[in-house]
């Protein structure tokens, strides 16, 4: 069942790409040969008013052909014939069909659920953002000079731009009508760490060790189980938490107890010291209801920084900090959509569909974003062509253009196995 709403929202999503396409292109004389839902062979097809209607077999895709659209003609009813502006209105009219339906769907989750009003919901006692001023109901409104509309806002740019030990949070903060500017230098707070992660909170088995850590360098593995610290006997992961608690690790060595294959080692270490950088404050993250046209303003807000979220994405992707492995295709996104539904079954059919839409908002921005990427074969890449031809006042050659955007379509096939490839990997 997961699965089928899942290819129901992706198939749901592109419907709206093509269709822009498509209503722009009729608007414009460009006869469209087919309209299709899915790829490959056909299994349900009709032809009306020279257009044939297409079902076919693999539901994650859609076209829009049109007459000559990469061809040298330009006989009436072809896409070269139709005006320079309107051929870029028909290019165009899919990102944007794509943003249209990311608002009317965003416009319903505000309507039922709220919006995320990025404020101040504690200031930690003694920190620096209590001694800069910050205060318990700020409304936040800017980050590091990024601005910030939502809770997740927030979230998003912190997570993808972490503060260093030494940097300044410099905010901008609403509070009784005024906007207030707050800087500070965050505190550091310091911890001592072996180096591991358990498989669950109560077991001490080890899932993964922590690269350059120190129970990495004695020898420990994934899979020992570790049994005791300086001779406490540690049964279980209440216990060691506990032992923990009582006893702060440090800079002092420590003789650890392991078994492996029913076999007991020990090994003498010292700790690593691990700085964490605390902000002094957290935020909300959680729905405030609102109504009438703040219904309709947050709505065009949540399109935004899905917009502006894939768009940081992307700068990461550029800068290396993100790589392919993080990027996900059509598998990928119909696993997230089935997960996503399959956590939301527990909090009732209400809660369930506001998700599935909201999975429909991410991906139909989304979509509407990597398309007009100025990219050969995407939507981006031909109004490169088109933007060209105004300026120039006469078109690219069509072969060279032809050939640039086959190039582009080969290079992205290949990217979409890679991601394919990866989402499978991800997924079993």
């Amino acid at each position: 069942m997961s699965i089928l709403i899942a290819i129901l929202i992706f198939s749901a999503v592109i419907l709206f790409h093509e269709l822009g396409h498509f209503l722009l292109a009729k608007k414009n004389g460009i006869v469209v040969t087919e309209f299709s839902l899915g790829m490959g062979p056909r299994l349900l097809s009709k032809e009306i008013g020279g257009t044939r209607y297409s079902w076919k077999l693999l539901p994650l895709g859609g076209s829009c052909a049109m007459l000559g659209e990469d061809l040298e003609d330009e006989r009436p009813g072809t896409f070269n014939s139709a005006s320079v502006l309107g051929r870029i209105a028909v290019v165009a009219a899919g990102p944007v069909f794509n943003f249209i339906l990311a608002f009317l769907l965003a416009t319903i989750i505000v309507a039922v659920v709220g919006y995320e009003p990025a404020a101040v919901l504690q200031v930690t006692e003694g920190s620096a953002a209590e001694e800069a001023g910050l205060q318990e109901g700020d409304i936040i409104t800017e980050y590091q000079g990024y601005s910030i509309d939502l809770g997740k806002d927030l979230y998003v740019y912190s997570y993808l731009n972490e503060i260093s030990q030494g940097d300044t949070i410099n905010l901008k903060v609403r509070r009784d009508g005024e906007t207030l500017e707050i800087s500070y230098v965050p505190d550091v707070s310091v911890r001592y760490l072996l180096g591991f992660n358990r498989t669950d909170s109560s077991s001490m088995e080890v899932a993964s060790l922590i690269e350059g850590m120190p129970l990495e360098e004695c020898g420990v593995q994934a899979g020992d189980v570790i049994t005791s610290i300086d001779g406490v006997d540690i049964p279980d992961g209440e216990a060691y938490d506990a032992y923990i608690e009582e006893n702060p690790l440090s800079d002092e060595p420590v003789t650890i107890t392991y078994e492996r294959d029913g076999l007991t080692y020990e090994a003498t270490l010292t700790p690593a010291e691990y700085s964490t950088i605390s902000s002094g404050f957290s935020y909300n993250t959680g729905c405030v209801k609102t109504s009438g046209l703040n219904v309709i303003r947050y709505g065009a807000i949540e399109v935004k920084y899905m917009i502006r979220t894939t768009l940081l994405s992307l700068k990461e992707l550029v800068t290396g900090d993100l790589g392919v492995s993080d990027m996900s295709g059509p598998v990928g996104v119909v696993d997230a959509i089935s997960e996503t539904y399959e956590a939301s079954k527990s909090e009732g059919a209400l809660m369930v569909l506001m998700n599935m839409l909201n999975m429909a908002v991410l991906l139909s921005a989304n979509l509407g974003v990597m398309n007009l990427l100025p990219i050969p074969a995407l939507d981006g890449g031909r109004l490169v062509f088109l933007l060209l031809e105004v300026v120039r006042r006469k078109p690219v050659n069509r072969q060279v253009e032809g050939t640039i955007h086959f190039a582009g379509l080969m290079l992205l096939m290949v990217l979409m196995v890679v991601i394919m490839y990866n989402d499978i990997l991800k997924i079993f």
